[in-house]
């Protein structure tokens, strides 16, 4: 019998490829951040269903995502890929230069003021969505065989590295800016977001092991230094937030943990049991704030479907621990975190419910983020292509 959140996340799934150009006529609109959870979900419902079809539309929106977002805008000055490679080598490398966000406007210019509202809207180069990118590829390459994602994954790491990281003093902890611009010239916003080296350490450890272990060959590319550089941004930083979509990133996290820890024998323990008590911290404090008693025009949906994400991933943690064959994660501080934390995991049937009533889908809170939405309720219906590494 047909899994009916498997169905829902299909429908939604193939809504989503007909409203933004890669099953129809229409022309692409791509979002960096929605399309990197739009290519897992392909694979996932690929895995789970035994269609192709929706492989073949996760490798048709990484192509479109390359050439729209790897290139310029239209309404630019400049033409061509942001990388400045000609098209063969661009075709080649299509994250050599990273990849625009895809906001609506322009960038903000070099001799333009900074008005912090307006950012938002601007268009540039965003870190964490670079990660969610390469966490995409990586996803692509591991499933189809195919080295070139999975290079395409590492350059664009490399790249993102070398443009958002700085050390303001010569032998100083390395820091990393917010945002940059399209080019990867200069810093749109300098402040550095709050789980961003968290994001980096973590996903270039997902790379620089799983990579090798995909191909059975060392790569050319190494991240040792980078991820060193991470370690280093990290030391000492408390990742507790009251933000939905973060603390859902930081589930998220964990649970790249607990599989990086099992598959690789990785010596991330005592990141894994800070990074659990830093959740359930963050997750008392959402509670308090009693967001989810408010009516759907006042809520973000994608924001609240980032934490059921990270939610689902409790259970998952508890079931790698319990069926690691080499004992890796024994740890009973890491199963009593998660002891904890199941207390917490009713509400992700209630936020997934609460939006896949059609009412609430009606509003302008919904409809003003209608793609990156539906996407990520699909991802929460059907986790597992976004979450298994």
């Amino acid at each position: 019998m047909p899994d009916p959140r498997i169905e829902e996340a299909i429908t939604l799934m193939n809504n989503f490829a007909l409203r933004t150009g890669i099953s129809s006529g229409q022309p692409p609109r791509r979002y960096l951040w929605t399309d990197a959870f739009a290519v897992c979900n392909y694979l996932g419902l690929a895995r789970s269903s035994g269609n192709q079809d929706f492989m073949e539309r996760a490798l048709q929106l990484v192509d479109q995502v390359h050439h729209t977002l790897g290139r310029h805008r239209e309404d630019d000055r400049r033409s061509g890929w942001i990388s400045g490679l000609g098209e063969q080598d661009a075709e080649r490398h299509p994250t050599r230069g990273g990849l625009r966000i895809g906001k609506g406007l322009p960038e903000r210019g070099p001799s333009e003021a900074f008005d912090e509202q307006l950012e938002w809207d601007r268009d540039g180069q965003y870190f964490h969505y670079l990660t969610k990118w390469m966490h995409a590829l990586y996803c692509v390459g591991r499933q189809t065989g195919k080295g070139e994602y999975l290079r395409w994954a590492l350059e664009l790491a490399k790249t993102a590295h070398h443009a958002f990281t700085y050390t303001a003093v010569a032998g100083g902890i390395p820091r990393m800016y917010w945002k940059m611009s399209i080019d990867l010239s200069r810093p749109l916003v300098d402040s550095m977001g709050q789980h961003d080296p968290l994001d980096g350490l973590i996903t270039y450890l997902q790379l620089e092991t799983g990579v090798h272990s995909s191909t059975g060959q060392s790569s050319e590319i190494s991240l040792k230094k980078e991820i060193e550089d991470m370690r280093r941004m990290c030391a000492g930083i408390v990742w507790a937030t009251g933000d939905p979509l973060g603390i859902g990133g930081l589930l998220t996290d964990a649970y790249k943990l607990v599989q990086l820890i099992d598959t690789h024998h990785l010596d991330e323990s005592a990141r894994l049991k800070a990074l659990l008590r830093d959740v359930e911290y963050s997750l008392q404090a959402f509670i308090a704030q009693n967001q989810l008693s408010l009516p759907a025009e006042y809520r973000l949906a994608f924001r609240e479907l980032g934490l059921a994400i990270g939610l689902s991933t409790i259970s998952k943690m508890n079931r790698r621990i319990e069926q690691s064959t080499e004992n890796t994660i024994n740890d009973q501080q890491v199963t009593a975190l998660l002891k904890n934390l199941a207390g917490f995991a009713h509400m992700l049937v209630f936020m997934e419910d609460f939006w896949l009533e059609p009412a609430h889908q009606l509003t302008n809170s919904w409809q003003q983020h209608a793609d990156i939405n539906n996407v990520m309720l699909a991802t929460a219906l059907a986790p597992d292509g976004y979450l298994q590494l």
